[in-house]
């Protein structure tokens, strides 16, 4: 009960500082308008294409460009103010998704723009995530992260929600537009609700952007049990599937496109749900040693799918793979928590740009795999896949978190 009691204080700690709330609210609405750009230009593409494979393509660069980003990027956050950072980089998503949204453009420059807010997004999450610890610490810190993993997840979810009843009963550059103004909203969140900081002064700062790159894999490797939990967390790009998916999907069971979006929520449903019972109700010490086995369980129950089931039961599997997918937000926590505050930037932005690029190509190499075998044996696929590489990760990590564990930097 006594940490029970701590855990809901965190949560009240960290609703109660105004800068984590306007944070947490832009996070919020660009996420929100992200998601209804997804389901929009993969309703568009496969509707010019039918292509399974095209559609995962633009999904993909929804998300792989990011790495870039954040990995080459990321020193901005450590070079320039970090709210600065955040605001230019939402003001420049904004106007490369107007153009998205003009009617008659052509495709691909269609996917050169989804490609440019991709790869801002990078030193955007990075500025944001090392901004975090200046604006909360201690408890408030961890339940800070649970609450940005819980609702990046709430927001997907609604969005894939809404995302699919606007393109169905609109069009989808309706849906493009509204994300256009989410990112107006962040930036204006972020401007009048986060007090102007200077950009910080370490030695770090000033490194060339490759060579930060590479510092920030060093302090990866150096740090017991991290190199086996960032292979987990990388378990993200083999089931991100039914979402790059989900459009190919409901055809080939037969569904309208209004099911799009259901298909593409169920998963964060599920992780959401997931999220909430390991932070809430879950002690620390056994949250670390459930993520091997949560990451395993989420592509085992993926295995289902080859059985090629209806809507309603697919919707279930995902609901319950999504479940154990919660174990994502220990894997943020525990980097955070783990990584000196000089070098948390980088390997933050490391960390976000790894998953981001794991989902892209996984995304695209399922819809090529889709077009050969069908949807539902490409999640199957992946899922086991996904379950036979996280047995020899999750040892690593448990041995590592059985370990006494080093101080967690700064």
């Amino acid at each position: 009960m006594g940490q029970l009691a701590q855990q809901r204080s965190g949560f009240r700690a960290a609703f109660g500082v105004r800068e984590f709330r306007a944070l947490w609210a832009a996070e919020a609405l660009s996420q929100i308008g992200d998601q209804l750009a997804r389901v929009a230009l993969a309703v568009l593409v496969y509707a010019r294409t039918n292509s399974a494979a095209l559609a995962a393509l633009t999904i993909a660069l929804s998300y792989t460009p990011s790495f870039l980003g954040s990995a080459l990027l990321s020193g901005l956050a450590d070079r320039f103010p970090r709210r600065e950072v955040m605001i230019v980089c939402d003001l420049v998503s904004a106007s490369l998704v107007v153009l998205m949204a003009l009617p008659g453009m052509p495709l691909g420059a269609v996917c050169v723009a989804m490609a440019g807010v991709s790869l801002v997004g990078g030193p955007f999450r990075s500025a944001r995530l090392a901004l975090l610890p200046e604006v909360l610490s201690g408890e408030a810190y961890v339940a800070g992260l649970a609450v940005r993993s819980i609702t990046i997840q709430s927001a997907q979810l609604l969005g894939f929600a809404a995302g699919g009843v606007v393109v169905a009963l609109i069009n989808p550059y309706v849906a493009l537009a509204l994300d256009a103004c989410t990112f107006i909203a962040s930036a204006l969140l972020v401007r009048y609700g986060v007090p102007y900081r200077a950009a910080p002064q370490n030695p770090n700062a000033r490194r060339p952007f490759w060579a930060s790159s590479l510092h920030g894999a060093r302090v990866i490797g150096s740090i017991p049990g991290l190199p086996a939990l960032f292979v987990l967390g990388m378990l993200a790009g083999l089931y991100i599937g039914p979402e790059g998916l989900a459009t190919a999907w409901v055809a080939e069971m037969g569904e309208t496109t209004k099911t799009v979006g259901l298909v593409m929520g169920a998963p964060a449903a599920g992780l959401v749900v997931g999220a909430w019972l390991l932070t809430k109700f879950v002690p620390a010490e056994t949250r670390l040693r459930l993520v091997g086995p949560m990451a395993g369980l989420a592509g085992a129950t993926l295995v289902l799918c080859a059985l090629k089931p209806g809507l309603w039961t697919v919707l279930a599997i995902l609901f319950v793979s999504g479940i154990f997918t919660g174990y994502q937000v220990l894997v943020g926590a525990s980097f955070g928590m783990s990584t000196p505050a000089d070098s948390r930037a980088q390997v933050m932005g490391l960390l976000n740009s790894g998953v981001l690029t794991a989902q892209g190509i996984g995304v695209l190499l399922a819809g090529i795999l889709a077009d050969l075998v069908g949807v539902a044996q490409t999640v199957a696929i992946a899922g086991a896949l996904g379950a036979l590489i996280a047995i020899p990760a999750a040892a690593a990590w448990y041995r590592a978190t059985a370990a006494p564990q080093p101080a967690p930097g700064g």
